[in-house]
């Protein structure tokens, strides 16, 4: 069994869609650790804000199969992939950990470098894994928090879960 973490983000529709997400993801998965909710600037167009999130569960599913459930939700809840990589999206599910797994195939990119670009990503990780050790930088996801420069730019949003 692995304890597997995911990245959430939506700028179309979001408190329905996240929520929507978190349900998929609970019916799938069982029990998720579930972090704060960030408000958080499009990156690389012009858009709404997103609302971003990190939830973490135990699997016995492999990275690709847990991948595939990741597709599906988000095609599910109307996410439509465009040539563009920066785009509005009704759902973005990325797997970003996978216990300590080092992995790049298939569309599956574990860790996901957005861990160590995005503050949206880090932060909420840090929240729901403060103590796991990132599996190429050795130190904890707090550390790696602690460490990062760009913290500004995010709102905590009041979601229930």
């Amino acid at each position: 069994m692995a304890r597997v973490y995911v990245s959430i983000g939506s700028n179309i529709e979001t408190e329905k869609n996240i929520l929507a997400s978190i349900k998929a993801l609970r019916d799938h998965f069982g029990e998720l650790d579930v972090s704060n909710v960030y408000e958080t600037k499009a990156i690389g167009f012009e858009g709404d804000n997103f609302h971003n999130l990190v939830v973490g569960f135990d699997s016995d599913e492999s990275p690709l199969e847990i991948s595939q459930v990741l597709k599906q939700i988000e095609s599910d809840h109307g996410r439509t992939r465009g040539k563009e990589k920066y785009e509005p999206r009704t759902l973005d599910l990325d797997q970003i950990l996978y216990g300590n797994l080092v992995m790049q195939m298939e569309g599956v990119n574990v860790p996901h470098p957005d861990i160590m670009r995005y503050n949206f990503v880090l932060k909420p990780l840090a929240e729901v894994a403060g103590d796991v050790l990132h599996p190429e930088e050795e130190k904890t996801l707090k550390e790696l928090w602690e460490a990062f420069e760009e913290k500004e730019g995010m709102e905590v949003i009041e979601y229930k879960f």
